[in-house]
C-alpha cells in the first residue's frame, strides 16, 4: 500500500509516527497520497469517509476532544485510582510536552489536510459532489473551531490574539514541510465562517443518490448548527441567533422525549428523521476506537478512570430524565457516581457514536442569544422548551438578565455534560472555574483564574521546534 503524505511539520509526522500501524497504512480512502487520486464521485465519497475516520479517532473527537472539553472545567475529574491517562489535565500541570495537546493537534490538522484533499480535488461537478465538497469545508471549519479554542485565547478575549496556523493546501510532497505562522485568532474565524458559508453554497437542499444523508454526515442545516456555535464562541449573538433560528425553521429536527432520552443515548445508530442528532461520527465493528474508545473511559466495564463530579450530579431534579445518564456506582470498589452516555463497551457490534452536534444545543445558543441581546421572553421560550421537555414536571423559568444568563448556563451545563462544551463556556464568557475536591480524586487545582496561562493548551513542542515561525503560548 502506498503510505500517506500528510506532514505539516515535524509535530504532524511525530504524531504518524506514534499512530497504529494500520493508521499508517489504510487502504482508501484515507490513503490516497495525492488529490489528483481522487477523479471520480466515488473516489470523492471514499475520501469524505475516510475524513469522517480520521476526525473519530481517540487523539481528536473520539476521546480527547470531549474528555478535556469537560475534565479542564468542572464536570468530571479523575480518580485516583487510574490507568495513568490524563493526569496532567486533571491536576492542571502539563508542559509544552503534553501528549494529549500534541494529539489534538496534530490529529486535527491531519484531518483539515484530509478535508483540503477533497477541497481541491478536480472532479466534474453534480449534486453528489457539491454535497460532498460542502461536507470537507464544513468539517474543516468544525476541526479549526476546535484548534483555536484549545490553542488560543477566546475571540470574546482577544480577537488579535495568536490563532493557529491555516492550510488549505491539499497534502503533497510540494507542500509537505511548509513552516506557517499562527494566523490570528480573527483570521482564524473568519476562515472557519468563509468554510461554512461555501458548505452551505455547495449543499443540493435535499439528499443526493451518492450520498446517505442521515447524523453520519454533515448535512445542509448541520452547517447552520456549526455556524451558530461559531457565532456563540465568537459573542456574535445576532448571527448565532439568526444561524440557530435557521436550524429550528428549515432543519426539521426534533427533541428527543424525556422517557425516550436514555435509550437515546444507549442507540448507537445513525438518524435520517430529525430526532435530536445533527451530525455525529460513527464508530462501527470495523471502525472503532476499541479499548482507547470514549466508552471505554467511562465506563466501569472499562477503565471507568473519569468519574461524575458531586456538583453537576447535584444540579439535577430527581424527576429529570437526565439524571438516568448518571448513575450511582463504585469505581474498584469506592462509591462513585458514573457517566452513562457512553456505556457500549461490552458489545462488539453495538459501539457508542460521538455526538458532535444535537438540537438541544441549538435551542440553547438560541435562548442565550435572546438573553444576551436583551429579548428575555425569546430566550424564555426556547429555554423553557428544552428543560420542560426533559423533565416533565419542571415548570419552567422565569427569570430576567443576569439571572437568565447564568440559568442558561445550568441548563447548558445538565444538557451538554460529557460532550466536551463545558470548557468552552468558562472561557468564552471569561469566567473563573470551580472544581471541588472529590472524595477520591487524585490531587487536582481547584480553582482556575481567569488569565491563568494553562487555560490555554501549549503548542507542541515538536511543532516549535520544527517551525521557528510558529510562536508558544505564554508560560509554555
Amino acid at each position: 500500500m502506498k503510505k500517506l503524505y500528510i506532514c505539516l511539520s515535524l509535530a504532524a509526522i511525530t504524531a504518524l509516527a506514534s499512530c497504529k500501524k494500520e493508521f499508517l497504512n489504510q487502504s482508501p480512502p484515507a490513503a490516497i497520497p495525492i488529490s489528483g487520486a481522487i477523479k471520480t464521485p466515488t473516489d470523492l465519497n471514499e475520501a469524505v469517509n475516510g475524513m469522517y475516520a480520521a476526525m473519530s479517532r481517540t487523539n481528536f473527537f473520539g476521546r480527547d476532544i470531549p474528555i478535556l472539553g469537560d475534565l479542564l472545567a468542572d464536570n468530571i475529574y479523575i480518580s485516583y485510582n487510574n490507568s495513568g491517562r490524563y493526569q496532567s489535565e486533571n491536576n492542571y500541570t502539563f508542559t509544552a510536552t503534553n501528549g494529549e495537546a500534541n494529539d489534538i493537534y496534530s490529529q486535527g490538522y491531519y484531518s483539515i489536510l484530509q478535508a483540503n484533499r477533497i477541497i481541491a480535488a478536480n472532479v466534474a461537478s453534480n449534486d453528489d459532489v457539491k454535497q460532498l465538497k460542502g461536507e470537507a469545508y464544513a468539517a474543516r471549519a468544525l476541526c479549526y473551531l476546535e484548534l483555536v479554542n484549545f490553542f488560543a485565547k477566546p475571540y470574546t478575549v482577544d480577537p488579535n490574539a495568536d490563532g493557529v496556523p491555516i492550510i488549505t493546501a491539499p497534502t503533497s510532497p510540494a507542500t509537505a514541510f511548509t513552516k506557517p505562522a499562527r494566523a490570528k485568532v480573527s483570521e482564524v474565524y473568519n476562515k472557519i465562517i468563509s468554510d461554512l458559508d461555501s458548505a452551505f453554497m455547495l449543499m443540493p437542499e435535499a439528499g443526493t443518490s451518492l450520498h446517505k444523508t442521515n447524523s453520519y454526515y454533515i448535512a445542509k442545516h448541520a452547517v447552520k448548527a456549526i455556524e451558530a456555535r461559531v457565532y456563540l464562541y465568537k459573542g456574535d449573538y445576532v448571527n448565532a441567533k439568526t444561524a440557530a433560528l435557521d436550524v429550528v425553521n428549515n432543519g426539521g429536527y426534533t427533541l428527543t422525549t424525556a422517557d425516550n432520552l436514555v435509550a437515546y443515548w444507549a442507540n448507537p445508530s445513525g438518524v435520517s428523521n430529525g430526532m435530536e442528532t445533527i451530525f455525529e461520527l460513527a464508530l462501527t465493528t470495523a471502525n472503532n476506537n476499541n479499548f482507547d474508545g470514549l466508552d471505554y473511559f467511562y465506563s466501569q466495564d472499562g477503565y471507568g478512570d473519569a468519574l461524575v463530579t458531586k456538583d453537576l450530579y447535584s444540579k439535577y431534579a430527581v424527576t429529570d430524565a437526565r439524571k438516568g445518564l448518571i448513575y450511582e456506582g463504585d469505581h474498584l470498589g469506592d462509591p462513585a457516581l458514573v457517566n452513562n452516555k457512553y456505556s457500549n463497551v461490552t458489545n462488539p457490534s453495538d459501539k457508542d457514536d460521538i455526538k458532535i452536534i444535537r438540537y438541544a444545543e441549538v435551542l440553547l445558543t438560541l435562548a442565550e442569544s435572546y438573553a444576551h441581546t436583551g429579548d428575555n421572553a425569546n430566550a424564555l421560550i426556547y429555554l423553557n422548551q428544552l428543560a420542560k421537555q426533559r423533565d416533565p414536571a419542571f415548570t419552567g423559568y422565569a427569570s430576567t438578565g443576569a439571572q437568565l444568563i447564568t440559568d442558561i448556563l445550568n441548563e447548558r451545563r445538565k444538557e451538554l455534560a460529557f460532550e466536551g462544551l463545558r470548557y468552552f463556556d468558562f472561557t468564552r464568557l471569561n469566567l473563573p472555574i470551580d472544581r471541588p475536591q472529590q472524595d477520591d480524586s487524585a490531587p487536582s487545582l481547584e480553582n482556575i483564574p481567569v488569565g491563568f496561562n494553562k487555560r490555554i493548551l501549549p503548542i507542541p513542542q515538536a511543532e516549535i521546534d520544527a517551525n521557528s515561525n510558529t510562536k508558544q503560548n505564554p508560560g509554555y
